[in-house]
């Protein structure tokens, strides 16, 4: 997550710190696979964000999305209730760092600068660039000589910059990009592509195709996507050991990848390679 996408929290985001449920993850008879400390003794506290795909409470006040998902898993996996916990964006990480909580969820990228202050997960899934058009198209060359917009503070901009010149506008959120597609004033737009998925199947992209960008050298941001990860305390080593194990699992056995499926996706952000940071 980044501030880019602080405006989709906007319309949905719940008052900071109130706790909104106790999922219960456990079984009776369910045996730990590894022996950690969390904030709370039998519990995995979440400060959940708004943030759809990736990140919701239901109306029932259970967490959701796909960060919320993976995090159930985990907690399952290591016989843990759930307790969500909903936060606004800006205070999310504060509530990870005072130990208010074990993670939080909602697309947190993998950044240089937020690992000198916390840890951060294995990756969970890339962030992957999407171009949005009529014609469905896939490839960066199909950018080329044609008025393009994009959302400031995603990591293709600069490359896109380069390639486009002034033929590239880059636009404050994804809202007043998408008005502008829509009424014809660019021809093509480059998104994150869950949040188009969203978009999508919520039937506000009218007659606009959301495809995930195909491999091209010259944007790195189609080649190397950010990773989203679960950060957490930098004390917590043992539980940092297990939550990491876990993930490694779920990436093996397709939970992962059945999860973003799940929620529309096309699963090949599962793919994540190794771990990297966005410098």
């Amino acid at each position: 997550m980044t501030i880019k996408k602080t405006f989709a929290y906007l319309l949905l985001s719940g008052i900071a710190g109130v706790a909104i449920t106790a999922q219960s993850a456990s079984a009776q008879d369910c045996t730990p696979k590894h022996t950690f400390k969390t904030v709370e003794e039998g519990t995995l506290t979440v400060a959940v964000t708004t943030y759809a795909p990736h990140s919701y409470l239901d109306d029932a006040g259970a967490m959701k999305g796909i960060d919320g998902d993976i995090a159930a898993e985990f907690a399952r996996r290591e016989c843990l209730k759930v307790k969500a916990v909903a936060v606004d964006p800006a205070a999310a990480i504060q509530y990870v760092l005072s130990g208010q909580a074990d993670i939080t969820t909602g697309d947190w990228y993998r950044t240089a600068e937020r690992a000198k202050a916390m840890n951060l997960s294995a990756p969970l899934y890339t962030d992957q660039m999407a171009i949005y058009s009529k014609e469905a198209f896939k490839n960066v060359s199909d950018l080329e000589g044609k008025q393009v917009g994009t959302v400031q503070g995603y990591l293709w901009v600069a490359d896109l910059k380069k390639l486009l010149g002034s033929s590239l506008k880059l636009y404050p959120n994804s809202v007043n990009m998408q008005q502008d597609l829509f009424a014809n004033r660019i021809a093509v737009a480059v998104d994150g592509y869950s949040t188009g998925v969203v978009a999508e199947k919520k039937g506000a992209l009218k007659d606009i195709k959301v495809a995930v960008a195909a491999a091209d050298d010259r944007v790195k941001a189609t080649k190397e996507a950010a990773q989203a990860a679960f950060p957490y305390s930098k004390a917590a080593t043992d539980f940092g050991v297990a939550l990491d194990a876990n993930i490694e699992e779920m990436h093996k056995d397709g939970s992962i990848e059945k999860i973003l499926k799940s929620y529309g996706l096309d699963g090949t952000a599962a793919n994540t390679g190794a771990a990297r940071l966005i410098q």
